[in-house]
């Protein structure tokens, strides 16, 4: 009998998957439409090989989007409101603002036309989709286990300080490494030729912190809401950065050859599920400064 629920629950869990995925694949479409960007995911032509990617895509956002949904003990509209936070926080608005930055030095292959419609059409993606996700997954109306209420965030505000600024520091170094030794080079020759005359501003370094607190910001949802151990918020947190900004590095597009367009894809996606990960396992623990650099000492890595 056990068996055959686990069945049941399977393919009842693909079906849920598979409506979202195809959802999420025309919520991209109307959106694209809306904002007067139908030729980006199809700027090949409308060619089938584009449409399966698209539709890969939406299947590998749907997945690790469904997850902390599936496991979060929230219900409603502010589950709603915080899948729209990390859907449109995270494929769109950290991306897209360092778009802005470089501008100047992208001037000749994204127009500054195109940037409010990039922001405008993730963020009618995001909306459209959230609610149907919190629906298909049966948490619309649920309601709220405040008895089993996460007790991972609760910390003095000293403590709370000292991680934030460690988390900063620790997204710069992750952001360049990953730069210099994973995304230069994959992208070899190409990276000279597409960021000829890029000249990095002297508070790029403020910038990336200041993006540390983003990711800090959209991954705390994550921590409140889930069910499980902390390992369960860092793997779905890891996945989220991950796959939601990564994967539409896996669509050709008119503004980055496909070098640098996968160069990219394999940088973003490996830095931002490490990321992701230290992010929860620092915000999920109590413990000193002193003891962040001996966990290993513990068992299984207890703090």
């Amino acid at each position: 009998m056990k068996t055959v629920m686990n069945v049941k629950t399977l393919v009842v869990l693909g079906l849920k998957i598979s409506i979202l995925t195809f959802i999420l694949f025309f919520c991209y479409m109307v959106a694209s439409m809306a904002v007067g960007l139908e030729g980006f995911f199809l700027q090949t032509d409308g060619s089938t090989d584009t449409i399966t990617t698209l539709l890969t895509v939406s299947t590998l956002q749907t997945i690790v989007m469904s997850y902390p949904i599936i496991r979060s003990r929230w219900g409603g509209w502010r589950l709603v409101v915080s899948v729209f936070f990390i859907f449109f926080g995270v494929a769109t608005f950290l991306s897209q603002i360092e778009t802005i930055v470089f501008l100047e030095y992208l001037a000749n292959i994204v127009s500054a036309e195109t940037i409010p419609k990039l922001f405008m059409q993730g963020a009618i993606v995001a909306a459209l989709f959230s609610p149907f996700a919190v629906l298909i997954c049966g948490k619309m109306n649920k309601v709220e286990e405040l008895q089993e209420s996460n007790q991972r965030m609760l910390m003095y505000w000293t403590e709370r300080v000292w991680k934030l600024a460690l988390i900063a520091v620790i997204y710069v170094v992750i952001y360049i490494s990953f730069g210099m030794f994973v995304f230069m080079p994959l992208a070899g020759e190409a990276f000279h030729e597409y960021y000829a005359g890029l000249q990095l501003p002297g508070w790029i370094l403020l910038l990336q912190m200041a993006r540390a607190m983003i990711w800090t910001a959209l991954a705390l949802p994550v921590i409140h809401m889930m069910k499980g151990s902390w390992r369960e918020a860092g793997l779905a947190v890891a996945l989220l950065f991950s796959v939601l900004m990564g994967s539409q590095l896996l669509l050709p597009n008119e503004f980055m050859p496909d070098r640098i367009r996968i160069a990219h894809f394999v940088e973003i996606s490996s830095s931002n599920f490490l990321f992701g990960w230290i992010i929860v396992w620092l915000m999920s623990h109590h413990n000193s400064p002193r003891e962040i650099f001996r966990w290993w000492k513990k068992p299984d890595g207890q703090l």
